[in-house]
């Protein structure tokens, strides 16, 4: 599986377990039993539900003129799937993972989420 795909995965995963009431590694188990246990995949839904507060914390202080509760779920999904390849990933160019998380906010959010996601993110670059 591309690294893509597996983004595009790992935000569905994780976009279902921050709406629904589910233990997160028994959910993660089952969706992973049916894939064909892509690392990526499975090494970003798990870094992000394990380093979850920690990732909040660093997108809360990187908003500005808005509080983190009230971004979107699927923002907050992006966000923190981004932060952790950032932050936890050293093999992946940050630019790669900006423009990867402009792309699933252009697909999963509204109009304006590409641009939320950019401006939050590119704090990180610097």
């Amino acid at each position: 599986m591309k690294r893509r795909e597996a983004r595009e995965q790992a935000f569905q995963i994780l976009f279902q377990l921050d709406i629904n009431e589910e233990e997160p590694q028994k959910a993660l188990d089952d969706f992973l039993i049916s894939e064909q246990n892509d690392l990526f995949l499975k090494a970003l839904t798990e870094g992000v539900i394990t380093y979850k507060p920690k990732l909040d914390d660093a997108i809360a202080k990187n908003v500005e003129n808005w509080s983190f509760s009230r971004i979107a779920t699927a923002e907050k999904t992006i966000l923190r799937m981004a932060v952790f390849e950032i932050q936890y990933m050293d093999d992946i160019p940050i630019a790669v993972t900006i423009n990867e998380a402009v792309e699933l906010a252009n697909k999963y959010g509204d109009e304006k989420s590409g641009k939320f996601i950019n401006g939050i993110l590119s704090k990180f670059s610097s």
